[in-house]
């Protein structure tokens, strides 16, 4: 890990994908939501372990390194880690199906309104929580 603005840069991009799940929200493309929601997610849940110099691993849940490494976290950071953790691994089991589907599940017809306004919260707090850690990172504002 040595591009210290990296983290930021990942989190920049994380608040704009925000942006794009509303569009799609308004659009009633709840597959869809479900799916970028979940890349928000981890973009975000990627920029933290970065800001603290742990390793991100090559997986679509980081939520493991959190748990690993919860000792390296300040006190506020580390309380949040079962939470971060829940929706991590909640929005990773949708990843695929809601983008690809399979043989008995078209995304467009499975996933509702419902999900998406679940999925787009988690995306929210997930950012919302995680921007006093990452906007005062090396290189950030």
């Amino acid at each position: 890990m040595t591009n210290p603005d990296l983290a930021l840069d990942y989190f920049i991009r994380a608040q704009k994908r925000l942006k794009a799940v509303a569009v799609l929200f308004e659009q009633a493309a709840f597959a869809d939501v479900v799916r970028e929601s979940q890349e928000v997610v981890e973009l975000v849940l990627k920029a933290v372990l970065r800001r603290f110099g742990i390793a991100v691993p090559f997986s679509h849940d980081p939520s493991q390194s959190f748990i690993d490494n919860a000792h390296r976290f300040p006190p506020d950071l580390e309380a949040r880690i079962p939470r971060f953790t829940e929706i991590s691994r909640r929005l990773r089991r949708d990843r695929e199906l809601a983008f690809y589907g399979s043989e008995d599940v078209t995304p467009s017809s499975f996933y509702n309104q419902a999900d998406a306004v679940e999925a787009k919260g988690m995306a929210e707090e997930i950012v919302n929580a995680a921007a006093a850690w990452l906007t005062d990172a090396p290189g950030g504002t």
